[in-house]
C-alpha cells in the first residue's frame, strides 16, 4: 500500500471537477493535497461545503465524493450530534439526493494523536462480544478492578504486568476480530456512519488536507500487528488503546479509549 500521497498543484484539482464520475471517485483515493489556508474547526468545513458553488476546495471534495459541479443541484452539510461522521452533507441532483457522513479530525502537528472512541469497558464488552476472563483483564488494566499484584500504578495494572497468559488471550482475541473492531471505531454504523475521513492541518502556515474513503482508511489503520507495548498498552495496527486516565481521578478516568495520529494520512 502506499503510504505518502502525491502532490499536485491546486489548479489541477478545479481541473478535476470537471472529469467524469468514475475518474473522480479514483482521484478521491490519491487525495492528500495543499490547501489555501488553515482550517479552524467542523464548523468552517461544514460551511465550505455549503458555499460549494463559490468554495474551490469545497467542489474539489464533492468531485473526490463522485459528484461532479454540473450535476449538483443543492448541498447542505450539518453536524449530527455524537457520531461518527463528523458532518453529513447531503448532496441533491436530478437523479435524487445522496447523504454522505464525513468524519473530520483536525490536527496541529505531524505528530499529534486524536481520539477517535471512548466508552466504559461494558460497553465495548457487548459490541464485541468478549470472553468473561478477558473482560476481567481490562477491568484490571482500566482500573475498574483493582491490582491483585504489584504495578507500578497503585489504581490499575499495565498489560505487560499481567500474567503471560492473559497477554496471550488479549492479543488472540483484538487479533482475531481487528476488522470489525477497527470499522467500529472509525466508521460506526447506521444513518450517521462515516463514508469519508477529511485530515486537515489546522495551521495556516503550512495548510494541507486529505480526503480518503473510509474503507481506505480502515485498511491503512489496520496495518501491522496487534501487540502489547512497551507502555503496556495495546496497539491495534495503527491504533492505540489505554486507560482514558485523567479527569481529577474521577470514576471516568477508568474509561477506555482509542487513539490514532491523522496526520500520517497526509504525510
Amino acid at each position: 500500500m502506499i503510504r505518502f500521497s502525491r502532490y499536485v498543484s491546486f489548479a489541477a484539482f478545479v481541473l478535476l471537477a470537471l472529469l467524469p464520475v468514475c475518474a473522480q471517485t479514483a482521484a478521491a483515493e490519491k487525495g492528500a493535497q495543499t490547501a489555501k489556508g488553515g482550517f479552524r474547526n467542523e464548523d468552517e468545513i461544514a460551511a465550505k461545503f455549503n458555499a460549494w458553488r463559490t468554495d474551490a476546495e469545497a467542489a474539489v471534495w464533492l468531485a473526490f465524493m463522485g459528484h461532479k459541479k454540473g450535476d449538483i443541484i443543492d448541498v447542505a452539510a450539518r453536524k449530527p450530534h455524537g457520531e461518527k461522521a463528523d458532518i453529513v452533507v447531503r448532496v441533491r441532483t436530478a437523479a435524487g439526493e445522496k447523504s454522505d457522513g464525513v468524519s473530520i479530525k483536525l490536527v496541529s502537528t505531524a505528530t499529534g494523536f486524536n481520539q477517535i472512541d471512548k466508552r466504559w469497558l461494558r460497553q465495548y464488552a457487548a459490541m464485541w462480544k468478549m470472553p468473561d476472563d478477558l473482560i476481567e483483564t481490562l477491568r484490571l488494566f482500566t482500573g475498574e478492578t483493582k491490582p491483585n499484584r504489584p504495578s507500578r500504578d497503585p489504581r490499575r495494572m499495565f498489560l505487560n504486568e499481567l500474567p503471560a497468559e492473559r497477554q496471550k488471550r488479549l492479543v488472540e482475541f483484538f487479533t482475531a476480530n481487528k476488522a470489525e473492531i477497527i470499522s467500529d471505531l472509525l466508521k460506526g454504523d447506521g444513518e450517521f456512519s462515516a463514508g469519508w475521513i477529511l485530515v486537515a492541518l489546522k495551521s495556516a502556515e503550512k495548510p494541507r488536507w486529505v480526503l480518503r474513503s473510509i474503507d481506505y482508511a480502515i485498511k491503512f489503520y489496520s496495518e501491522g500487528p496487534v501487540e502489547i507495548t512497551r507502555a503496556g498498552n495495546l496497539k491495534i495496527g495503527r491504533i492505540t488503546m489505554q486507560r482514558k486516565g485523567g479527569d481529577g481521578g474521577r470514576e471516568t478516568a477508568n474509561m477506555l479509549q482509542f487513539k490514532l495520529n491523522p496526520a500520517i494520512l497526509i504525510f
